[in-house]
């Protein structure tokens, strides 16, 4: 589905943000990407979005090279992809329901659509009952799933999450985990980039840890309970 083929990426004789890195994501996967500040999570998810434009190698997603998709065909394809974010980015005077229904209206979706689906992504995150809610009446938790509801409105192919729980509690933060496991088994490819190794641990699904701009580490799920086991 996702195939980054030997790319690296590099900004300037000073800065090389990725080096090197051959990865394949299979469509249905769960995969969290780890590392620290500077590892390159950051820069992956930007080939992915084709925001940025490899060095070397190449980025395809179903066998098409991202990086050479006419400009004009650009918004559709990243329309498969359902971003969340750190900071939520909701709209502040738009409610829960208003917020995922302007999503939906930028996306060329009718009322009748926007009346079904959103009553329904939001009962799929377990906020059904702040539908008419304000984010400043809702906790640091509820905004994130109204942010991950909004991702999910347009049926994206894949759920990219960068740091979906940095600003949250630890129930907050396992709440969130728990809506994107739920989000992966009913089919979605989620991609998850995070410092919180407690979020990994719980999710227990495929591992990729990055340092300096490579992978140094592939830890499928059955390799990580294998090891979990015979501690």
């Amino acid at each position: 589905m996702i195939y980054f083929d030997n790319v690296s990426k590099v900004y300037n004789e000073y800065s090389t943000a990725l080096r090197e890195i051959t990865l394949e994501i299979a469509q249905g996967e769960f995969v969290s990407i780890v590392g620290h500040s500077g590892a390159g999570k950051s820069t992956l998810l930007k080939l992915l979005l084709a925001e940025e434009t490899p060095t070397e190698g190449q980025v395809y997603f179903h066998s098409v090279n991202i990086h050479q998709i006419p400009p004009r065909n650009l918004m559709e394809y990243r329309r498969k992809i359902g971003m969340v974010f750190q900071d939520f980015r909701l709209l502040p005077h738009k409610t829960a329901y208003e917020n995922i229904a302007f999503a939906m209206e930028a996306a060329g979706r009718s009322d009748e659509e926007i009346a079904e689906d959103v009553p329904y992504v939001l009962d799929l995150v377990d906020l059904a009952d702040k539908m008419w809610h304000f984010p400043h009446e809702l906790s640091g938790g509820e905004k994130q799933r109204v942010a991950i509801a909004r991702a999910l409105v347009n049926q994206p192919e894949i759920l990219v999450a960068d740091e979906p729980t940095g600003n949250l509690d630890p129930v907050n933060t396992h709440e969130v985990a728990r809506i994107l496991m739920r989000v992966n088994d009913l089919g979605t490819t989620v991609l998850l980039t995070t410092h919180n190794p407690s979020v990994v641990e719980m999710i227990g699904r495929r591992v990729v840890t990055m340092d300096r701009g490579r992978i140094v580490r592939d830890s499928p799920q059955e390799a990580r309970q294998t090891i979990a086991a015979a501690s």
